[in-house]
């Protein structure tokens, strides 16, 4: 089993080829591939590399495979006493990546 833990727009994920991830948007478009440079630690084969901060030649590539936002998050704000609320909602922009393979 292989994956690694990459630093990507400012969270850390374990990340394994195949699968997707959502991540904060980035810029690109659908079908670009993005490498990713910023590795923390890679388990290949019970083969632990640990990065101090980060792995110099290991490269993570994933391809963008679309642009989307995520759930609605509602941030209500109240000051007792005082006769005052705001109540304002947030949708992240995402980015999908699917993982293709690291090397």
């Amino acid at each position: 089993m292989t994956y690694a833990i990459i630093e990507a727009s400012g969270r850390q994920l374990w990340v394994e080829p195949g699968r997707f991830y959502d991540i904060n948007k980035i810029s690109g478009e659908p079908g670009d591939i993005v490498r990713l440079k910023r590795i923390l630690m890679l388990n290949r084969d019970d083969k632990v590399q640990i990065g101090h901060p980060c792995l110099a030649n290991i490269i993570v590539e994933a391809k963008i495979l679309k642009h989307l936002r995520g759930r609605k998050v509602t941030v209500f704000k109240m000051k007792p006493k005082k006769n005052t609320k705001s109540k304002q909602g947030h949708r992240q922009d995402l980015t999908r990546l699917l993982i293709q393979r690291i090397s």
